[in-house]
Parts: structure tokens; C-alpha cells; sequence
């Protein structure tokens, strides 16, 4: 290849455009296809009570997340710049707000995440090495307080080895990531297709669909919902209790759908590497988007094809991917999906590896996060950024929650703790992005958009309003999570002033 053919493949700030539309739509659907599929179902099946519920859950999962991603998709043309999200919030607001999220993508968002899919791969791959476990310790928990400790076991080293080798493979250039991620990509969304084909023509009891079916919105053991702290102010529902708990459950319930479909922004994070990033980075949100929801919400008549409401309600550690093969295959079917999720974990975390370090190479440009984070290697990557990352999530795996059950002392994980309190957090940070296109529209009326929002307004305030009611449900029923998720955004506020004062006194 020419010189001149490499050079124009360079984006302005030094990356390869060496993502094409297929590509760029792998990196969305894999970034979002993990292990939540195969066990949040349980849950929001406990919240919603009924086959309707479960179904009608991820169908308004969906929809958001479509029209959250056809939003993103004018912000991506406008800006296709190496951050995304960061920088629509920067431009939309303040450099304050971009920081803000960048601080809490690396605190937490991304960082957790990917500890969390590398814990999962562990796990599953422990079902084929039973030497990989939670309790096998190379280093046993060491109690920093009643509530805290450290540990090092099999599981969390196989996490930790996982974050490695994906960190440095990334670091050799972005052919090698992009490999990766086509190829686990297409690999997991095989298996999930299986998965579905199985459930829906060949498992299940006789008349196992037809009892959901006639059962569709009939309620069976539904959880109760606490409002925690304020409890003196609001009741505690159940989805039988009128409109109110209808509402309550159903926002409760997309705490896990939501999770699960998350990280489809994370292409824009890599518009700096997309070729045409002006029309292939909204056509890869709404394309990717599209076929991973279609999936969710096709795996979820297969489990109803194959398991009761009851049967997904009470899944063993809330497996329910596990106990629908399990019927189909026997004891063979924990083994075939601890497979499919061993597959699908680590392409979801190839994307979050490759994705993530453009965030704070973005963030050095501005001068907010350190100065090396903001170079490319000889691979034109952001090597450096891949590395502080890496090293952030390894410390994230090892520190573990520590909680009494039944007089046992059991060890859970600090960063899906942390999870919890960001669900909050990242849904605010799409009502205020998705905001800023209206802002930028009267700020910027004669910027160049090579894509403007479809259904604009109409489309993205149905987002703003659906997101900003699920968040204030969140607010008043789920507080212990929610206030946390607030207050680690909040952290970043003195940290910017700090990094900004630091930065002019070097200037």
C-alpha cells in the first residue's frame, strides 16, 4: 500500500480508520451481547410476575435503547471524534460535564464492567475446570474491615489474566482487536441464535408455552418493592397494585434489561478508527442495536417455550440460559452454555478493552486525565490509556464484599457493588446527552449534520421522558443504590478544579 493510500486512512488525530460499517457493527453488538441475557430474565420475571411482563419488559428495553442509539447516531456525525460521549456532553454542555463522565467511565463504568464480564468468563470457565473457584485462594480474603476484604482466588486470577492478554492484544493495533472482536462477535451471536432455535422449536414440556401463554399478565408471586429510605413517605407495592405498582415494578425490572443492553455507545467512543464515521457510525448504532434486541427478546420466548414463569423465577443462581438447555440437553446443557457464555464474555470484554481507552486518550487532549493517556503508539493506538485501564480494572477484581449469611462468613465482589450504584448514573448521562441534540440544535443551527435524528423531536424526548421516570423510580425506590451512583459522579467535581488548577500552574 501507497503512502498516500496509508495517510488516508488517518484520521485527524493520528488513528487508522480501519473500521468499516460490519466492523463497527460488531464492536456495537458485541460490546452489548455479555452474560446478562442468560440471567437478568430471572429477575425481572420476580419483579413483573407474568410472561407478559417479562416479554414486555426488554420490548420497552428495546425500544429505548433504539431510540437512545438513533439519538446518538446525529451527535455521531456531527462529532465523529475519538471520545463520543465525552465529547457530545463537552460541546453540549462544558468541559465539567465531559469529565464527569469520563471520570465515572474510568472510576467505575467501563473499568467495572469489564472486571465484571472477566468474573463472569472466570466462573463459566469454571464449570470446565473445576480447579478455576470463587473459594480455591492462592491468596486467602484479608479483612481490611468488617465489611471489606481483599483476596486473590483461582476465579479472580483467570479474571485478572483474561484483562491482560485482551489489554495487550489491543495494544498491538487495532487489526488484531478488530479480528478479535468479529470473530468472537459472530461466534457468540451463533450461539444465541442456537440458543433461541433450540428453546423455540425443540425444548420445553408439552403445553410449557401454552401455560405462559394463557397465564400472559396473570401475576404469580411478584416481588414487593421497598421504598428503603423512605419508606414513612411512599408504599411498598407489588406490581398488583394498581397503576402505581404497575409503574414501580416495571421501572424496577429495567434496572437488569437495561444493564444487559448497555455499552451500544461505546462505537462512538472509536469514531477516530470508523472509515465514513458520518454515515457508518448511525448506521452500526441503529444496525447493531436492532439485531441484539431482536435477540434478547427472541431468547426470551424460547425460555418461555421451555420453562414456566415459575421454573425462570426460581433458576438456580438465576441461570436461566442454564436451566433452558438443561431441560433440552440434561446435565450436558450446563456445560453447552457455560461454552456459549465462556465465548460471549470475552468478545463483550475484547470491545470494552478496545472501546474504553479512546475516553481518556480524549480526555488527556483536553487536559483532563494524564498527559501520557493522550499519546497513540507505533500501532496508533492509545497504548497507555489501554494500560492504566487494565491496571484500575485488575485492582477492581481483587477487593471483595464481605457479609454474614446464616452465621458463615461469604465474600462477595466490591465492583458489583459498584455496578449497582452506577445503573443510576449511566442512565443520567444518556438523559443529558440525548438533551444536549436538542441544545446543540439551537446553539449550532448551521453546523453540518450528515444525519439528523430520526423522529426528531418526537423519538428522543419519548427517551428523556421514559429514562428521567425510570431514574426517579430508581431514586425513590432503589436509594441505596442510586444516592452511592450520584455521589461517585460527584467525586469528579473537585477532581476536575484540582486537575485544571494543576494544569495552569504548568502553563
Amino acid at each position: 500500500m501507497s503512502a498516500e493510500a496509508i495517510k488516508l486512512e488517518k484520521s485527524d488525530e493520528g488513528f487508522v480508520r480501519g473500521l468499516g460499517l460490519v466492523d463497527s457493527t460488531m464492536i456495537v453488538a458485541g460490546s452489548m451481547i455479555g452474560s446478562g441475557i442468560f440471567i437478568v430474565s430471572a429477575d425481572i420475571a420476580r419483579q413483573t410476575g407474568s410472561p407478559g411482563g417479562l416479554l414486555l419488559t426488554w420490548v420497552i428495553t428495546g425500544l429505548l435503547t433504539i431510540f437512545a442509539a438513533l439519538s446518538y447516531g446525529e451527535l455521531a456525525a456531527m462529532m465523529p471524534k475519538a471520545g463520543g460521549q465525552y465529547v457530545y456532553l463537552r460541546e453540549s454542555y462544558s468541559p465539567l460535564w465531559g469529565f464527569l463522565y469520563g471520570w465515572t467511565l474510568f472510576l467505575v463504568i467501563q473499568t467495572g464492567t469489564i472486571a465484571a464480564v472477566a468474573v463472569a468468563f472466570a466462573r463459566f470457565l469454571g464449570v470446565l475446570v473445576p480447579w478455576i473457584s470463587a473459594e480455591n485462594y492462592v491468596i486467602s480474603p484479608i479483612n481490611l474491615s468488617s465489611n471489606y476484604a481483599i483476596s486473590l482466588s483461582t476465579q479472580q486470577l483467570i479474571a485478572i489474566l483474561m484483562i491482560v492478554l485482551l489489554t495487550a492484544l489491543n495494544t498491538q493495533g487495532l487489526a488484531l482487536g478488530k479480528w478479535i472482536q468479529n470473530l468472537f462477535t459472530s461466534a457468540k451471536t451463533l450461539a444465541l441464535v442456537a440458543l433461541i432455535l433450540l428453546g423455540i422449536f425443540v425444548g420445553g414440556a408439552a403445553g410449557t408455552f401454552a401455560y405462559n401463554w394463557e397465564n400472559l399478565f396473570v401475576a404469580h408471586n411478584p416481588a414487593t418493592i421497598k421504598p428503603d429510605y423512605f419508606a414513612d413517605f411512599l408504599p411498598e407495592v407489588t406490581v398488583n397494585s394498581g397503576l402505581w405498582g404497575f409503574i414501580v415494578a416495571y421501572c424496577v425490572a429495567q434496572v437488569g434489561s437495561l444493564f444487559s443492553a448497555d455499552a451500544w455507545n461505546n462505537i462512538t467512543f472509536t469514531a477516530g478508527e470508523v472509515k465514513n464515521p458520518e454515515r457508518n457510525i448511525p448506521l452500526s448504532l441503529a444496525l447493531g442495536t436492532g439485531l441484539v434486541i431482536t435477540l434478547y427478546v427472541l431468547a426470551n420466548f424460547a425460555y418461555l417455550n421451555t420453562l414456566t414463569i415459575q421454573q425462570i423465577q426460581t433458576a438456580p443462581d438465576d441461570r436461566v440460559g442454564t436451566a433452558a438447555l438443561q431441560v433440552i440437553f440434561g446435565d450436558w446443557g450446563a456445560t453447552l452454555m457455560a461454552i456459549a457464555i465462556i465465548i460471549s464474555t470475552f468478545g463483550c470484554n475484547n470491545g470494552l478493552v478496545l472501546a474504553g481507552a479512546r475516553v481518556y486518550y480524549a480526555m488527556a487532549k483536553d487536559n483532563l486525565f494524564f498527559s501520557a493517556t493522550g499519546r497513540l503508539n507505533k500501532n496508533h493506538v492509545p497504548a497507555v490509556a489501554l494500560v492504566l485501564q487494565g491496571i484500575w480494572t485488575c485492582v477492581l477484581v481483587l477487593p471483595r464484599t464481605v457479609y454474614n449469611e446464616g452465621g458463615v462468613v461469604k465474600y462477595g465482589n466490591l465492583y458489583s457493588t459498584l455496578l449497582d450504584y452506577v445503573v443510576f448514573a449511566v442512565l443520567i448521562f444518556y438523559i443529558l446527552t440525548i438533551i444536549g441534540l436538542f441544545i446543540l440544535r439551537r446553539k449550532r443551527p448551521d453546523a453540518d449534520r450528515p444525519y439528523k435524528a430520526f423522529g426528531y423531536p418526537v423519538v428522543p424526548m419519548i427517551y428523556i421522558l421514559a429514562a428521567g421516570l425510570i431514574s426517579l423510580v430508581l431514586l425513590f425506590y432503589k436509594p441505596k443504590t442510586s444516592l452511592p451512583g450520584l455521589l461517585i459522579v460527584l467525586t469528579g467535581v473537585p477532581i476536575y478544579f484540582i486537575w485544571k488548577r494543576i494544569n495552569q500552574k504548568q502553563s
